[in-house]
């Protein structure tokens, strides 16, 4: 790769007769480190901030004539005054390093390194800027695409670190639970299985509620964050939550009594049937033969395909404990084939100076799931009497009618 194929061609820039106050806010407003120095639009030098900083210190004649005086760095503090009134020239560095488009990148990369400079400035064969490159472009471009955006990571091990940032478990289980404890005992449900608990807040909370639970989890990382939440538990709602890190057709192994109801939360059945695609089966195989019960909660394609465009969501959250301030979460539908979908899950993170930055990326193929085909499904397994909501993200689950282009879940009761 060559250095145009990287390069930012917008440039800042200043002239020799540039305050140093402007070339501070320029600094500061733009988040950068440095800016070139040029007469018209040729380089004649480099302005950062270590050279801005070090007009704060002595001379080494200084020192030399006033050592005492010279070390007086609260004094220093109060020369800002003074250096915001001197031109670039009288603090640039001279005789910067240059590069021209067709340097190899790892020739630029080099450079920096043996220069110690973060940012190299573009010229053509006249030495008129046309660009200029840094090493943050260069990590992107060399690292980042051997990365490959993250795809060689499991989506869901991948998807687990950011899982309970993502969402507001406070707020959605405020208005979940209720409804599933609601119906739970209209239904003198007493066990219950949580199909893909991911990290096991749905099961957690049920727990605390009385019920006996079973969680099940393909991904060691998902599983990992929800063992870890077990671990800390009272020791009477440890003995009622059992959680299991295996693989779906593995239920009917470690499932050994008959289950009341089965619950696929937050979208669980269209990535879990794109997988196994007889995990209801599965699934029916464990509950109890008479007045079993499947609730299920899935992402009403019709309002992403025909209103949203395929956005599923933007949410944006505050973190507190971590170097980034504000993590930014995208995540949208392709349409793929007939059945099939790409959902894809970007993240951004800005830090406490409000810089912001790409962190990963990363997709999975799911099944488009609707109305009409989960109802054929459910009435092959036997469950004759199925009733559909619609729901908010962020709302309760069966207080209102499905709406095709409203609503955002499609919730589904389903007995037999």
């Amino acid at each position: 790769m060559k250095v145009s194929d990287v390069m930012s061609k917008q440039v800042d820039f200043v002239s020799t007769n540039t305050g140093v106050k402007d070339v501070c806010h320029l600094i500061f407003g733009r988040r950068i480190n440095g800016v070139p120095v040029c007469k018209e639009r040729k380089v004649v030098g480099f302005i950062t901030e270590r050279d801005i900083l070090a007009k704060f210190y002595p001379t080494m004649q200084d020192y030399i004539e006033d050592p005492v005086h010279s070390s007086d760095f609260e004094g220093m503090e109060k020369k800002v005054s003074e250096i915001f009134d001197l031109t670039v020239d009288k603090i640039m560095s001279r005789n910067p390093t240059t590069i021209t488009s067709d340097t190899p990148l790892l020739k630029a990369q080099s450079l920096m390194f043996v220069k110690r400079v973060g940012r190299i400035p573009v010229v053509d064969i006249k030495g008129n800027l046309i660009g200029i490159i840094s090493m943050g472009d260069i990590f992107k471009s060399i690292v980042g695409e051997s990365l490959n955006l993250q795809q060689e990571e499991k989506f869901y091990d991948w998807l687990a670190k950011r899982y309970d940032l993502l969402i507001d478990w406070r707020k959605r289980l405020a208005l979940e639970i209720p409804d599933l404890v609601s119906l739970f005992a209209k239904e003198k449900v007493e066990k219950v299985l949580d199909v893909a608990s991911s990290t096991g807040e749905h099961s957690i909370a049920l727990t605390r509620k009385g019920f006996r639970v079973f969680g099940i989890e393909s991904s060691s990382f998902m599983d990992k964050i929800a063992q870890s939440k077990k671990s800390r538990l009272p020791k009477d709602i440890q003995a009622r939550l059992s959680l299991f890190k295996r693989d779906y057709d593995d239920i009917s192994k470690v499932i050994e009594t008959p289950i009341d109801v089965a619950i696929f939360m937050g979208n669980t059945l269209p990535h879990v049937q794109y997988t196994d695609e007889n995990i209801l089966k599965h699934v029916t195989g464990v509950l109890r033969e008479k007045h079993a019960v499947m609730v299920f909660q899935i992402v009403n394609f019709s309002k992403v395909l025909q209103g949203q465009y395929g956005l599923r969501d933007f949410t944006v959250r505050e973190e507190t404990e971590s170097y980034y301030k504000t993590h930014a979460f995208l995540g949208f539908y392709t349409k793929e084939d007939k059945d099939i979908f790409t959902y894809t899950r970007a993240v951004f993170a800005s830090t406490h100076n409000g810089k912001w930055s790409f962190t990963g990326m990363n997709s999975t193929p799911i099944l488009e799931i609707g109305k009409d085909k989960l109802e054929k499904t459910l009435k092959a397994l036997g469950f004759s009497h199925i009733s559909f909501y619609g729901g908010a993200f962020y709302g309760p689950l069966f207080k209102e009618p499905f709406k095709p282009l409203e609503s955002d879940w499609l919730n589904v009761v389903a007995r037999r």
